[in-house]
């Protein structure tokens, strides 16, 4: 069993799907945790089912600043992390036709600005506390090329690209960074489309090898090894947690 008692984790978009899996699961592995969101409503109901007391820490990534200033916060509060996850982001469907510079500076604010402010300033004291881990959540949209998401694929080709340079600077201070790359995962993120669009989850699942959709405890699992010493010689490499959508071909499912 993974034992992460006596470290400290800041978990970002904790209030619901992957982010809240991921703050339970490391919540049973035995780290404290800090937890960043928008709503202090869900961040309260996540904090009250883990199984020790958390702090919650409010905050809009999308504003200038804002990742250096959630920091801030965290280290005035706990002196600083062993286990990032910056999984806070946001997705974004416009055709080129569609999307405006507004939006693009609105995606890349949070999902790429937001994500290395906040890593770069927290660095310096995790290496303080001996070295630790950084895991950034990417997509499977940031190698597959969805349509209608260029903005968003974007920022998560950066995501990945940034993991690697981070790696790279942060390796010989004991910091290993990598990230995760989930495929259709069932958040609520898709609840409307899995309502209202008939065939979508089939359809869906037919693109994936093991021909089910993922769930925000699949990602969550894999964010837990990354945040323990069972991958203490891993670091710069992007993983993908997605039934094989990305780099797998789908054979239809066996008629008999």
């Amino acid at each position: 069993m993974i034992d992460l008692s006596g470290k400290t984790a800041l978990v970002t978009g904790a209030s619901r799907g992957i982010g809240e899996a991921t703050a339970k699961v490391l919540d049973r592995a035995g780290a404290r945790l800090l937890l960043s969101g928008r709503t202090v409503e869900d961040l309260e109901r996540v904090a009250a089912e883990l199984t020790q007391p958390a702090t919650v820490l409010v905050a809009d990534l999308s504003q200038p600043g804002s990742g250096t200033e959630l920091a801030q916060r965290v280290l005035a509060t706990t002196g600083g992390v062993d286990i990032l996850v910056n999984n806070a982001g946001i997705p974004m469907r416009r055709t080129p036709s569609q999307l405006t510079e507004a939006d693009v500076d609105e995606v890349f604010a949070i999902n790429v600005r937001a994500l290395v402010m906040l890593t770069v300033a927290l660095g310096p004291s995790m290496a303080a506390r001996g070295g630790g881990s950084v895991i950034n959540v990417s997509s499977v949209a940031a190698i597959r090329g969805p349509l209608g998401r260029v903005a968003y694929a974007g920022t998560k080709g950066a995501v990945d690209a940034m993991t690697r340079a981070l790696a790279a600077d942060l390796g010989p201070v004991g910091i290993r960074v990598n990230s995760v790359a989930p495929g259709i995962i069932t958040t609520a993120i898709w609840e409307q489309s899995r309502r209202s669009v008939p065939g979508l989850i089939e359809d869906l699942a037919e693109q994936v090898a093991l021909k089910r959709w993922g769930s925000a405890e699949d990602v969550a699992d894999t964010v837990l090894f990354f945040a323990s010493d069972l991958s203490r010689y891993v670091t710069g490499e992007t993983l993908g947690v997605d039934g094989g959508m990305g780099k797998v071909g789908a054979s239809p499912c066996p008629t008999s």
